[in-house]
Formats: C-alpha cells, structure tokens, sequence
C-alpha cells in the first residue's frame, strides 16, 4: 500500500509514533486536512516509508480517537484503521488515520484556551492566514464572500459598464428585480460584495488588475518594462481592459497560402479570455492586500490570482486529475456565465489547453497551472516565438536577402497602438513624439517603444535630424 506514498506532500503525513504528550505535533495536521481536502496521516512509519511498527495499535487508536475528539473543534470525520505490512520478511503494524473534508470549517486544534484553525502548504501544517480564516469560517456557514451584503446602498452608486455591456451581449436590460434575484442586492437596496465588485466605482481598492509587457523572459524592474497598467473598477471593465492590454502587446503574423491568408496568433484568445475570467471569478477576494497580475514576457504570459483553488488541491506545473469544479464566488461566477464570458460546465481549464495547443499543432502540452496556499498562476506560452527561435528570427522577423527588407514586416498584422501610430505618422511626417504622446494619451516610455517597433520591421525611418527631420512611413 505504501508504494504509492513517495514522500511527505499536501495530503498526507509519515509519523513515527504516536506523540501523546505533544499532540499538536501531529493534531494540527488533522486541523489542516480537515479544513482543506482531507488527507492520511500514518502512524508507525518514518518519512523515508521504513516502518517502526506499532507494538499496541488498538491503544494507540483508542488514544488517537480521544486526543482528535478533545482537541479538535469541532470533531471532524475519519477513519482509524491498523494495518499490516510484510517488509524484508517482517510482519509490520502501522496505524492509517484518514481525515475527511469538514463541511463545519473552521476545524480548530484547541488547548489551554487557545483555538487555531491550519492549513496545508505544501508537506507542512501551518496557521491559517487571517484571510484564509475568514474564508473558512463563510464556508462553515454555508456563505461564500460574494454573497455577504455590505453597507452599500445601490442608489449611490452607477452601473453603466456592467449594464451596457450585459444589454449588448443578452439583449436583456437589467431591473431592480434582476439586482435582487441574481443576489447582488438584497430587497432593501444594499449590495452584496458581488454588486459592489461590479459596480463602475473602485468602492473596494484590492479590486484592481496590474498588467506589465516585461522585456525579455525575466521580472527585472521597471525599467525594464516597455508597457505597464493599473485597471480597477466593475469587475466586466477590468476583464475588457485586461484583454485590450494582451492584444496592444502581442502580434499577430500572418502569411500566404494557395488557399489565402493564414494567421498566425502569439496566443489563441479564447485561452486568454479564459485564463482571465478565471483569475477574477475565482480569486481570494478576502486576501485584502493583493491583485490579480498579468506579466507577459517574450515567450509567455503569466496570469496569477489572490488564493488556492477552491477545493484546495495543490498543483505543480501539470493538471494531472479532474479538479473539482467548485465555485469560490459562485454569484459572480453566474453572471459571467449569463454574459457568456465562461460556461457552467467547469470546462475553463480544457479551453486554455486545447485551445492554446492547437496554436502549436506539435502534440505537446504548453500551457502550466500552479496552484498553492496563496495564489493560482496560469502561464501560457508563445506560439510564435518557440517557432521563430528555431527558424533563426527574432521578435518575429528575420533577413531577406533578396530585398534587404525584413521578411514578415508585410506579414504581421500591428496591434491596435501601432496601427495608430504609423497613422499619425502618415498624416504628418514631422510629428514629434510628444505630440504623438499627446494625441495617444500613452506614455513617452510606450510611444518609444512602438516606435522602436515600426522601425524594426522597416515601416517607417528617420530623415535628417531629431529637431528638424520627418518620417518616411512606407
């Protein structure tokens, strides 16, 4: 049975004896089972899978079942059973303690009047977080943090992104009886956290998006960003502006075939869509002091969120079993399955990998989920750069040497920014660049970069001097 346990990890324990005059050693560990997705904790084996043996199981469960029912509050459900081994010829006893996932969370190790809820993260028991406390104590009775109504009233406040945008995807209006039957009012007017995270005012400041394009595939500094944004508000809004931030710093090349032009995206949007949709919908709104953040380099976009999953289940790198689809904040995630930004199947994760993978067409998976006690991160690699480094281009493009023009500059479609800059240009070839800055309302820092852009792929060039010169946009 043990073959299949290789080390100490989330969901279950090695103890070598049965400590009964320090409990907390091992009792504060059926706390964190209990208040995540349970686990196993065997008794008589050492954390290399070499067993001690039990000389009196039946005392050793009779006193794992007192210490668990006075120490631990409120009493969970498991399972106490003895077991045996034969190892190297030898006939072992070891003790299996199975900790169910309580529905009464939060189950605390309790003594000498002091009461602490744990957690799991990674192979250790650990004191819950104030914020993961106040999680568990929703969940204990039977409340979600979106559904708690706030001091809020609706009156105060406007609706118009969330109610424009839900008109023109439903082509339904919404009323005041909507706000109360989708739960995010109650009947006298006051919101509930879910009407308030959509509501057009940033009523709550953690409810913010950060979005960088990092040069390179590493987080250096500031400096070495050529395109940053903060976004807050209704929580539809955020998810438009972080989709417009992906698109204006991405490409998208394309090139012909008998048959027509094929294009060639960095990122399949369908993923993107997803991936964020995820980070909002099911994001630790509890955890005060963090934002949901977009980082996207050269060969990636990482996408990271406030919190583990909702079920609890520790993942590294690669999606290995069906995760439960439970929903954290299930009334916005309801509404954003009436606006068609996700379904209520739980298929999100399927979507970003299949879609993802279908840019690359090479049967290998490039998509990573990274889920701990803190945060969930969804990376999402670049189609198009793993491709151009093995063909020898960069950024995209590389020499013709029939023309001495960079192949591909006619073979990539300029995102939204781009396309308004070369347009300035071509209306006034002795525009500045503060003017251009004035006119995109973007920052210095980003119009040096598209212009850096456009001169790479051989669009536009410089003529005379910085002061009295032009450009010449092909």
């Amino acid at each position: 049975m043990l073959q299949k346990f290789i080390a100490e990890c989330s969901d279950y324990d090695f103890k070598m004896f049965l400590e009964m005059n320090k409990p907390k050693s091992w009792l504060k560990s059926v706390s964190a089972f209990s208040n995540g997705i349970g686990g196993i904790l065997f008794f008589g084996v050492d954390e290399n899978r070499n067993f001690i043996n039990i000389q009196n199981p039946q005392f050793i469960c009779d006193k794992i079942s007192e210490l668990i029912n006075s120490k631990i509050d409120p009493i969970p459900t498991y399972i106490i059973e003895p077991k045996t081994e034969i190892y190297h010829g030898v006939n072992y006893v070891y003790i299996v303690l199975k900790i169910m996932p309580g529905p009464s969370t939060p189950y605390y190790y309790s003594s000498d009047g002091v009461k602490e809820a744990y957690i799991r993260s990674g192979n250790q028991s650990i004191k819950a977080p104030r914020y993961i406390l106040e999680e568990l104590i929703l969940k204990g009775n039977n409340k979600t943090y979106d559904s708690i109504v706030t001091s809020y009233l609706k009156n105060d406040y406007s609706f118009s992104f969330f109610e424009a945008n839900f008109l023109n995807i439903t082509h339904s209006k919404l009323t005041e009886d909507d706000y109360v039957s989708f739960s995010l009012m109650n009947s006298l007017g006051y919101l509930t956290n879910a009407g308030v995270l959509l509501a057009d005012q940033n009523i709550y400041r953690h409810n913010r998006i950060f979005c960088t394009r990092w040069n390179g595939l590493n987080k250096t500094s500031l400096e070495e960003a050529s395109d940053d944004a903060e976004y807050s508000g209704s929580l539809v809004k955020l998810l438009d502006s972080a989709l417009n931030f992906v698109k204006n710093n991405t490409k998208k090349k394309w090139k012909k075939e008998a048959h027509g032009r094929v294009e060639m995206p960095e990122y399949n949007d369908i993923a993107i869509r997803e991936a964020i949709v995820n980070a909002l919908i099911h994001r630790q709104y509890t955890n005060v002091g963090s934002e949901v953040t977009i980082d996207i380099y050269d060969d990636r976009i990482d996408i990271t969120s406030p919190g583990p999953t909702a079920s609890g289940v520790i993942i590294n790198k690669n999606i290995e079993n069906k995760i439960p689809s439970i929903r954290r904040n299930p009334i916005i995630a309801d509404i954003f399955s009436r606006m068609n930004y996700m379904d209520r199947r739980g298929s999100g994760f399927d979507k970003i990998i299949n879609w993802t993978n279908r840019l690359f067409n090479d049967g290998k998976n490039h998509v990573e989920f990274y889920a701990t006690p803190t945060h969930f991160s969804v990376i999402i690699y670049n189609a198009n750069y793993v491709n151009d480094k093995v063909n020898g281009t960069k950024n995209g493009t590389k020499n013709d040497t029939k023309s001495g023009t960079k192949n591909g500059v006619n073979n990539f479609e300029l995102n939204s920014i781009e396309k308004e800059v070369y347009n300035i240009m071509k209306m006034k070839a002795n525009v500045t660049i503060n003017e251009i800055v004035e006119k995109t309302g973007k920052s210095q820092r980003t119009i040096k970069r598209v212009v850096a852009n456009l001169k790479s792929y051989g669009i536009i060039k410089r003529s005379g001097s910085n002061k009295g010169g032009k450009w010449d946009v092909l």
